[in-house]
């Protein structure tokens, strides 16, 4: 079953800025790759003092960044604490991206107009994507059969070779996939109306209305994926390999869905070892046309970027007790809203019997705990509600330890680095514009 960074450096803490200001330690950590730039050659993110800086050399400086093509993210000039030319020498403190090729000539050139040059260069923080497009280099794919590799991860998932701008393929299903497709959605649909959460049920006749979901058809992703952009602003992605976890989450933090498109052998129906069609479109897709639940999956996207590989695991084990198998309560009773539920006959039965052991969904708990992909889960965790999932991982993520803070953009579909008070005045400025537009709203409406 399916389980389907750039470092830009944030500000050190800010005892440790007043003295990288006021030069009195040397910085000497590591720096960070970062493939972001437009010609895809590597940078590091340097966080660099310098020293003693006449005023007339300040346009040299500026000089040598030019050469170099330096990204400069913060500039700050103050009067040197140990003048030694003149009253009226600078310490300029910077922070900027340069290419990684160049960094020692860049520091040899920068010395010439600096009486000493200290440099901390950021620790390493995985690659991640920070524009839509960029997720067309999101395909760490992983060999099925590598006896090496723990393929038990619950999100060993499918990766893409699609690429975005690329039209989704309309797949003709032989006689025999569509007859497997109809005793899979038969058996699944009397179950529903008493297993599934309302959100599924609301999405899911919308589906039968609009998208052809009928048990002689198979959806097609092209008018799936249209119907979920309308909705919630998620989009299908069509996917052809094993994709490492990273890249999974990576995708969801813009809200885009890696997809299968073939389906299950016929001679095992109601089981598939891996995900196809039947648990996408039956499983997933109903829940992402729920605009609290479609939220609640770009989160764990959007906490996975930039974290750290042990933090990676356990966003993946959070969306494997959630996404996949998560339970929550409605009107006094317990509902499924997880896809591996939703697009398994036997474990939808199972989990909501009296057979398994159930917890309330704790984040800090739920991360941790050992999954089972091999037979049906021993323990369910239930959530009160969507809403409160959403909370719960929201204050989860909060608590990741990142360098930085990120912002996604709607309207470019991008990751942005609240690396600088500029970036973050600008977003709460949008953010203003946003909530008199609401008030107004509550005004009329009163």
């Amino acid at each position: 079953m399916k389980t389907d960074l750039v470092r830009i450096s944030g500000q050190k803490e800010e005892a440790s800025k007043e003295k990288e200001m006021c030069g009195i330690e040397s910085l000497n950590r590591q720096g960070s790759l970062d493939y972001n730039r437009e010609d895809g050659r590597a940078t590091l993110t340097l966080t660099l003092t310098l020293y003693n800086v006449r005023k007339i050399e300040l346009s040299k400086a500026a000089q040598v960044f030019e050469m170099f093509e330096a990204q400069i993210h913060h500039f700050e000039t103050r009067r040197a604490k140990k003048p030694k030319n003149s009253a009226v020498d600078l310490d300029i403190f910077v922070q900027c991206e340069v290419h990684s090729a160049d960094v020692s000539t860049f520091i040899s050139s920068l010395k010439r107009v600096a009486e000493d040059v200290r440099t901390s260069r950021e620790d390493k923080v995985p690659w991640f994507p920070r524009k839509i497009q960029d997720l067309d280099k999101c395909h760490d794919l992983i060999t099925k059969y590598d006896p090496s590799l723990d393929h038990r991860h619950p999100v060993s998932i499918i990766s893409s070779l699609h690429y975005r701008g690329d039209p989704l393929p309309r797949i003709e299903y032989t006689a025999q996939e569509t007859a497997t497709w109809r005793e899979v959605y038969r058996k699944l649909s009397s179950l529903y109306p008493t297993h599934a959460c309302t959100q599924y049920l609301d999405a899911f006749q919308q589906l039968e209305k609009y998208c052809g979901y009928q048990e002689n058809n198979i959806p097609q992703l092209q008018e799936v994926s249209r119907f979920l952009k309308e909705r919630t602003g998620f989009q299908l992605r069509p996917a052809a390999g094993l994709l490492s976890a990273r890249d999974f989450l990576a995708s969801l933090a813009f809200r885009v869905f890696q997809s299968t498109q073939y389906i299950r052998h016929f001679s095992s129906p109601m089981h598939s070892p891996e995900p196809d069609c039947c648990h996408e479109l039956l499983g997933h897709v109903p829940m992402l046309a729920d605009k609290e639940f479609a939220q609640f999956s770009q989160d764990i996207g959007l906490a996975s970027l930039g974290s750290s590989e042990a933090e990676i695991e356990k966003l993946a084990t959070l969306y494997w007790f959630t996404v996949e198998f998560g339970l929550c309560k409605q009107n006094g009773s317990i509902k499924a809203y997880g896809a591996g539920l939703l697009s398994s006959y036997g474990e939808l039965m199972y989990a909501l019997s009296n057979k398994p052991e159930y917890k309330p969904f704790d984040p800090e708990a739920t991360a941790v705990h050992p999954y089972q992909d091999q037979a049906f889960q021993p323990l369910y965790f239930i959530a009160e509600s969507l809403e409160d999932a959403k909370a719960k991982l929201q204050n989860y993520a909060m608590k990741i330890k990142k360098p930085f803070s990120l912002h996604y953009n709607p309207f470019t579909s991008s990751i942005e680095v609240m690396n600088t008070p500029q970036k973050v005045k600008k977003t709460l400025c949008q953010m203003k514009e946003e909530l008199k537009n609401l008030c107004l709203a509550l005004e009329n409406l009163s």
